[in-house]
C-alpha cells in the first residue's frame, strides 16, 4: 500500500527525517508506524495516558486505555521503534472532560474528540514532538494533507480522507494552520480493510483488533454517569413542554437530551415529537413537530479557518457545509460577523441542528474550516 504523503515529506532522505507517531494501540495508528518505518523513516512512537491506567484497563473498544498502552508497546517492539508513553492525565481532564461535562450543562451536544485534537493531540504533543527533533508529527486518521500550490505559499491543505465512509476530516476542523503544515496522514488514501490487510502483513498482532466505539473516558457509552460524577446535580429533574410553555410530561436531566432525539420521551402523542431546544437556564426540555426542528439559518463561535488567505472572505463565500459527523454535506453561504463569528445561511432547511456540535465548511474535497454551532 502506498503511503499517503505530502510532497514535502522527500524533502531530504528517509532515514534522515524523523517522525512522531501518534500511537493509541489500534490498528490505524500501528499500521501507521509500521509502514513508516518499513519505508526508512526515522520513527519515534508515543502513547498518552489520558486518564487513569488501573480504571481504563478494563475499557474494550475506547482508545487509549490502559490495554492499548499494552498493544502500542507491543507493535513497536515488533517493528523496533523508541515508544514513550506521556502522562497527559491532568492537561485531558481540564481541557476535554471538564469541557464535555459544562457543554452538556448548557444544554449543548459536545463532541470531546475534536476538543482533545485541538489541545492535547495538536497542540501539547505536538511540542513534545518538536522537542524530540521530529519533522513531522503522523496519526492514522482518515484525511489527506497536501501541499498547496505555489502561488499560495505552499499553504498545506487539509482534505476528506478518500473513502468517505471512513473520513475523519469532521474532527479536525478545528487544527491550526502552523500545527497542519507539521501534520502527516497515511492512510489518507486507504480504506480500512487495506489497512487491516497491511497490518496483517507486517505481523502485527492487533490486526483484527476492533475500532473504537465509545468516547474514550466514557465506558460502555454510559456519559450521564461521567457527567455526574464530574458535576454532582446534573441529573435534576425539571418539565417537559411544548413551544408555548405547556407541560407535557417530566425529565430527570436536560444532559439525557438532545436536539432532534424523538425516542425516549416518555410522553404519548398523536403524532411523532422531537426534541426542539434543550433550556438549561430553566431546567427544560422543549419538544414538538418534526417540521419545527427545520432550519434554514445559524451563527457558529471561534471559526477556525483553513481557507487560502489569513481569514474568511469578508463578503461571505458559497460552500457545502456538514453539520453533524454522519450527516451529508449540504449547500449553504457563509457570512463573517464580529468576534469570530459567523452566520450560515442554508440553501435547504436541515432538521436537527444542534447547538455544541460543529459546523464544517467544504470547498469540493478540501477543508476550509469550521466553527462552533451557537443556539438559536
Amino acid at each position: 500500500m502506498k503511503l499517503d504523503l505530502p510532497a514535502s515529506a522527500f524533502a531530504k532522505p528517509a532515514s534522515e527525517t524523523r517522525v512522531v507517531v501518534a500511537m493509541s494501540g489500534g490498528v490505524d495508528s500501528s499500521v501507521t508506524a509500521a509502514l513508516l518505518k518499513e519505508a526508512g523513516f526515522d520513527v519515534v512512537g508515543i502513547t498518552l495516558q489520558l486518564y487513569d491506567h488501573g480504571v481504563a484497563i478494563d475499557k474494550p473498544g475506547t482508545c487509549c486505555a490502559g490495554r492499548d498502552i499494552h498493544d502500542a508497546r507491543r507493535v513497536a517492539d515488533h517493528i523496533g521503534i523508541p515508544h514513550y508513553v506521556l502522562d497527559f492525565e491532568q492537561r485531558f481532564k481540564e481541557q476535554v472532560m471538564e469541557v464535555f461535562a459544562d457543554t452538556y450543562l448548557k444544554g449543548e451536544t459536545p463532541i470531546p474528540c475534536v476538543h482533545c485534537n485541538d489541545t492535547v493531540k495538536f497542540k501539547d504533543l505536538l511540542d513534545k514532538a518538536k522537542d524530540l527533533g521530529a519533522d513531522a508529527l503522523v496519526t492514522g486518521h482518515y484525511v489527506r494533507r497536501l501541499d498547496g500550490p505555489d502561488n499560495t505559499g505552499g499553504r498545506a491543505e487539509l482534505h476528506r480522507g478518500q473513502d468517505h465512509n471512513r473520513d475523519q476530516s469532521y474532527f479536525l476542523f478545528t487544527t491550526p494552520q502552523a500545527a497542519l503544515d507539521m501534520l502527516w496522514f497515511p492512510l489518507g488514501a486507504c480504506t480500512k480493510d487495506e489497512a487491516r490487510a497491511e497490518a496483517k502483513r507486517l505481523g502485527l498482532d492487533i490486526a483484527a483488533k476492533p475500532d473504537s466505539q465509545d468516547i474514550c473516558f466514557v465506558p460502555q457509552g454510559k456519559y450521564l454517569d461521567v457527567v455526574e460524577k464530574l458535576r454532582p446535580g446534573a441529573l435534576d429533574p425539571g418539565d417537559i413542554v411544548d413551544l408555548d410553555g405547556n407541560v407535557l410530561g417530566t425529565h430527570d436531566g436536560v444532559i439525557k437530551y438532545t436536539v432532534g432525539q424523538r425516542k425516549g420521551l416518555g410522553i404519548s402523542a398523536p403524532e411523532p415529537i422531537y426534541v426542539l431546544e434543550i433550556d438549561a437556564d430553566n431546567n427544560r426540555v422543549v419538544v414538538g413537530a418534526k417540521e419545527e426542528l427545520l432550519k434554514r439559518a445559524l451563527t457558529i463561535r471561534e471559526v477556525n479557518w483553513l481557507g487560502d488567505g489569513d481569514a474568511m472572505p469578508q463578503d461571505g463565500f458559497d460552500c457545502t457545509v456538514k453539520l453533524r459527523s454522519t450527516s451529508p454535506l449540504v449547500p449553504a453561504r457563509v457570512s463573517p460577523t464580529e468576534n469570530g463569528r459567523a452566520t450560515v445561511t442554508l440553501k435547504e432547511p436541515f432538521a436537527g441542528i444542534a447547538p455544541g456540535q460543529a459546523c464544517v465548511f467544504y470547498d469540493g474535497e478540501r477543508l476550509l474550516g469550521g466553527g462552533w454551532i451557537e443556539k438559536g
